[in-house]
């Protein structure tokens, strides 16, 4: 390969295969002295980044992961890599109208609109995303995991995704009273998919709902209780109560917490989450 500069040229060979000492091979990404690969891919159009397993080693499941409003994947990014080094593929993308998709947004929408247009689009893709997954790693089974406006996404997955096998809502709402948005699809996607509404929708899978007793913006009596309540009813008519998972963590604001990601990892790794 040669390589021009001013006025040199230099000639090197690049070796296509490399080899590494067993005792000391090639540094990689770890968690928990686990190894893991990032890559970035824009799947089905999304800007997306990929944990992964170690090259060579089988991949189980995959994972979206949905960060909330005004943020970007990159801020995802190693918060789940447990997963990866597991044999989850964990798959973080920039949800609609954000981070490198931010010149997608449409003119004229105020602040609690950006939000619901971001979650209403972001559902809409979820399916080609998945897809895309499908194509490139296999079939596999799929988890969802979504914090604050990602839990919205979560939980509407949970309902109306059929290859979603369990899901993870985290310091979020079900409750979804919005006066401040009036745009009639908005409203329309408002009242089809409110989960406090549409509760005996969820249980055919497990579903996690955790939220901080100390969160400014989802209070726990305004948005966890009531959420929590309409979800433990419907799956208790399911027959299938242990199957809802809930947890309000002391002192905890409205940010995923390490023992909040822990409860994640926990319930998505159980011994059957891989094998159903």
């Amino acid at each position: 390969m040669a390589l021009e500069r001013g006025w040199a040229r230099f000639t090197y060979t690049v070796p296509m295969t490399r080899t590494f000492q067993a005792a000391d091979p090639h540094a990689t990404p770890t968690v928990n002295g686990r190894p893991y690969r990032i890559e970035r891919h824009v799947l089905a159009g999304i800007p997306c980044l990929l944990e992964l397993p170690p090259e060579g080693e089988a991949v189980r499941a995959v994972c979206p992961v949905y960060h909330g409003a005004w943020a970007t994947k990159e801020g995802k990014l190693g918060v789940y890599a447990d997963l990866a080094a597991r044999g989850v593929a964990v798959v973080v993308p920039d949800a609609a109208l954000h981070g490198e998709r931010q010149a997608d947004a449409p003119p004229g929408l105020n602040a609690r609109e950006y939000v619901w247009e971001s979650v209403r689009r972001t559902v809409a893709e979820a399916p080609a995303l998945l897809d895309a997954l499908a194509d490139r790693l296999g079939p596999l089974p799929a988890f969802v995991v979504g914090s604050s406006m990602g839990g919205y996404v979560a939980l509407t997955l949970a309902r109306t995704e059929t290859r979603v096998r369990r899901a993870a809502a985290l310091i979020t709402s079900g409750v979804w009273e919005e006066p401040e948005v009036h745009r009639s699809e908005l409203r329309t996607f408002l009242e089809d998919n409110r989960p406090i509404t549409h509760a005996d929708d969820f249980p055919h899978i497990p579903l996690l709902l955790a939220s901080g007793d100390s969160d400014p913006v989802f209070g726990p009596s305004a948005h966890h209780v009531p959420t929590a309540t309409a979800l433990h009813g419907a799956y208790a008519r399911a027959g299938r109560s242990n199957h809802f998972h809930e947890a309000v963590l002391p002192g905890v604001g409205h940010y995923t917490s390490r023992a909040m990601r822990d409860r994640v990892l926990e319930f998505l790794l159980s011994d059957d989450a891989l094998t159903r």
